[in-house]
């Protein structure tokens, strides 16, 4: 469960006001790749979920303190990563007070993020989550873990992520591109039922983290 600390603080916040960030990390990467994936997940969790999240996600530094002001904090692209040493510790402080980021390779991001994630905790390891997880069921079923929306190299769909006291804090999805089937239907030419698939997964993440 969250630390009371951030409770608290969400409770400060009007409903209305509650926002999805995007990471704006450094090394050159493309950090604001699918624009259209976060306001239209926020748009299928209002409706689906009855949440009031602002449809307009925001964007955040990893060193910035506004980093606190978000439940949910997303990060994807497809090339290089830099955390600085200030961005590492920023970013472990909001996650370790109840903060969530989740991480999305949108392909080609995977051998560079690893390398930033020893910085953010250098005594993590980022483990394999079962299916048995919660963030599994929170509340759509996913019996047999994260789907696969795009395929690339023909790996497997693998959910991995760091936990701290009991709580997962960081999530990483790998060879799944959650990211893409939120997009708009004509970007990526997805069928109906693989863009359901990949909302309703979004839609259990969300909740993930903004409950626990």
């Amino acid at each position: 469960m969250k630390p009371l600390a951030f409770i608290l603080l969400l409770l400060t916040v009007p409903i209305q006001a509650q926002k999805l960030a995007v990471l704006r990390y450094g090394g050159g990467g493309d950090w604001y790749s699918n624009p259209t994936a976060l306001p239209n997940l926020a748009r299928f969790c209002n409706e689906e979920l009855g949440t009031n999240i602002d449809q307009n996600p925001a964007e955040v530094q990893p060193s910035s303190l506004d980093l606190f002001d978000y439940p949910y904090v997303h990060m994807t692209g497809h090339g290089n990563v830099f955390f600085t040493a200030e961005d590492s510790e920023n970013l472990r402080n909001y996650l370790l007070s109840g903060g969530f980021l989740h991480i999305d390779d949108n392909y080609g991001m995977d051998t560079y993020l690893r390398k930033e994630l020893d910085k953010l905790f250098p005594n993590k390891e980022l483990i394999e989550l079962g299916i048995d997880h919660p963030i599994f069921s929170s509340y759509y079923p996913f019996p047999n873990g994260l789907p696969k929306i795009h395929e690339h190299d023909g790996g497997r769909p693998q959910a991995l992520g760091m936990v701290h006291e009991g709580r997962l804090v960081l999530l990483y999805t790998f060879e799944s591109d959650l990211g893409d089937g939120w997009e708009n239907p004509e970007i990526h030419n997805d069928p109906p039922e693989v863009r359901l698939k990949a909302l309703r997964m979004g839609a259990n993440i969300i909740k993930y983290a903004f409950e626990f």
